[in-house]
């Protein structure tokens, strides 16, 4: 686990379940490759905290890669929460992930050593890093969508209206694809989720 310097009880209710802390600076993209460098594994898996995994989602990641075909890949994810939408938003983002070969951190993005590291890791991004990392990846190798999904919090979608959610991610992805500077997209973030 990587604590980007929380100020809750998450690194005490941790400790007895996970193997190893790390404690870095902010940001998803500076906890995520801190716990690629310090990972001893040939199979890199980031899983976001408030995202919960199948039981058997090792072997699932294990099975895909042995298959031979790819080195990388990501899993479809399902909202937790009560609202109709959330259905309809999971199956759009896993829609978008199959046809564009981009997945987006809340899906679990797995990767071999090897082909993270050929890829750069993680750039330090203040936001987008998933998508860069996986365009780069999507250059370097096939990917696979794993269809058993993992179970992703909702409470930012119920929170900040579910509309007003899908709106300020596609302009966000759109800010990213005209070329609009990511550390310029995360104010306009920043500003639009409290």
């Amino acid at each position: 686990m990587v604590d980007g310097g929380s100020t809750d009880a998450s690194l005490a209710e941790a400790a007895s379940m996970a193997d190893r802390i790390l404690q870095t600076a902010p940001g998803r993209a500076v906890q995520m490759h801190a716990g690629a460098l310090a990972a001893k594994g040939s199979i890199l898996w980031f899983l976001h905290a408030d995202t919960l995994a199948p039981g058997d989602a090792d072997s699932l990641i294990q099975d895909s890669l042995a298959a031979g075909h790819t080195a990388w890949g990501w899993f479809d994810v399902r909202l937790a929460g009560a609202h109709r939408l959330l259905a309809c938003v999971a199956w759009l983002m896993n829609r978008r992930s199959r046809l564009t070969g981009i997945a987006t951190g809340d899906q679990g993005i797995f990767v071999q050593r090897t082909l993270y590291d050929q890829a750069g890791g993680f750039p330090q991004l203040p936001i987008m890093e998933d998508i860069t990392l996986s365009r780069r990846l999507r250059q370097l190798g096939r990917p696979v969508q794993i269809a058993t999904p993992l179970l992703s919090s909702s409470r930012r979608w119920e929170k900040h209206g579910v509309l007003r959610t899908i709106f300020t991610m596609w302009g966000l992805r759109l800010g990213y694809f005209l070329g609009i500077a990511p550390q310029r997209l995360a104010r306009f973030y920043a500003v639009h989720r409290t």
